[in-house]
């Protein structure tokens, strides 16, 4: 029952079965590119409760329709090797070289602030919820809600008791974030394949958030993109308006402006691969139950090897669960789930 496909290693990336792609929720089109056919064959989703409400959860699944989690079964990086199967050509593996899963989680212009939900069996995502009431964030004068399409990297997870060497800050608890700064408006859900160009050191009271500055390798533009200088070419100011969202997206709640390590600058594609290669590591010793992952549920269906490893079954019985309980986060849930995530 639990003899699923072997999990492999290619690269950084942990993988089980066919190269990771991405398909749009609700029966859209990923737009063209050599990778829309992917883009439309491994993943899909699945909306639980209400959308705006505190019971609505985006579940994930695969292209066999089987639960499984965003942060821990969505590999990190894509298949350098094979597409669909083929084996691709030596000419391509550059481009290859720096392509990563981005799961979509706030779509460009709006203000619900979406997240994959770390502390529940399979992670789907929820709208975030403080002090009893949902999240939106403000509008930063003169944008509307998020200023790119923004989520994170499967596989990847900031350690909280491990301080990062450059910014001597510990990191926030959770998957690293992504702001994806193509020309289309993505949907939440999307698992899509981006270039890394570069990466922007937020200090978010007292803790390293990085912020991966990336771009939808099927972007119109993104052949023009290759790294952090080509984004201050090609779009003049976007950098500087990402600065100071982030710097001012918290002050219309009262709180203090974040800070930055390295006095706001950004960093290059280079210094994005070395971060994500080292949460990466993280992720993988979390999944092994060689830290302390505290509350962070590690529930997965496809990373056999891991203590935390459930069959097919019991994903489909969290699911359920989820979407018949008329009170989560009750005792009797946490006792299940306990249970269920092992």
């Amino acid at each position: 029952m639990r003899a699923l496909l072997p999990l492999l290693r290619t690269g950084w990336g942990w993988r089980a079965g066919p190269p990771a792609a991405a398909r749009l929720p609700r029966g859209k089109s990923a737009g063209p590119g050599p990778h829309s056919a992917m883009a439309q064959a491994f993943y899909r989703t699945e909306e639980r409760g209400q959308l705006y409400s505190p019971d609505y959860r985006l579940f994930f699944k695969n292209v066999a329709g089987h639960y499984i989690s965003p942060f821990h079964d969505i590999p990190l990086k894509v298949d350098s090797t094979e597409e669909n199967g083929i084996p691709t050509k030596r000419a391509r593996n550059d481009e290859y070289e720096n392509l990563f899963n981005m799961v979509v989680e706030v779509p460009r212009w709006t203000n619900a602030k979406m997240e994959i939900a770390t502390k529940e069996p399979l992670n789907p995502i929820k709208q975030d919820i403080k002090n009893g009431k949902l999240r939106y964030v403000a509008n930063i004068f003169p944008h509307k809600g998020y200023i790119w399409n923004y989520g994170a990297l499967p596989q990847t997870w900031e350690d909280p008791h491990q301080k990062d060497k450059s910014t001597d800050c510990c990191g926030d608890n959770d998957p690293v974030d992504v702001c994806e700064i193509g020309s289309k408006v993505l949907s939440c859900g999307e698992v899509i394949h981006v270039k890394i160009l570069g990466i922007l050191a937020l200090i978010d009271q007292g803790e390293t958030d990085w912020k991966i500055i990336a771009i939808n390798v099927n972007d119109p533009e993104a052949s023009k993109f290759h790294d952090i200088d080509d984004v201050k070419k090609y779009k003049p100011g976007y950098l500087e308006a990402t600065l100071n969202w982030f710097r001012f997206y918290k002050v219309p709640e009262g709180k203090p402006e974040n800070q930055f390590a390295f006095n706001g600058e950004f960093r290059n594609k280079a210094f994005a691969l070395e971060v994500i290669k080292s949460t990466h590591e993280c992720w993988k010793t979390l999944l092994m139950k060689k830290c302390d992952g505290g509350a962070i549920s590690c529930t997965n269906v496809q990373v056999c090897d891991s203590p935390f490893h459930c069959t097919q079954e019991e994903a489909r019985s969290i699911v359920e669960l989820v979407s018949s309980s008329p009170n989560k986060g009750s005792k009797e849930e946490e006792q299940v789930w306990h249970f269920l995530g092992k």
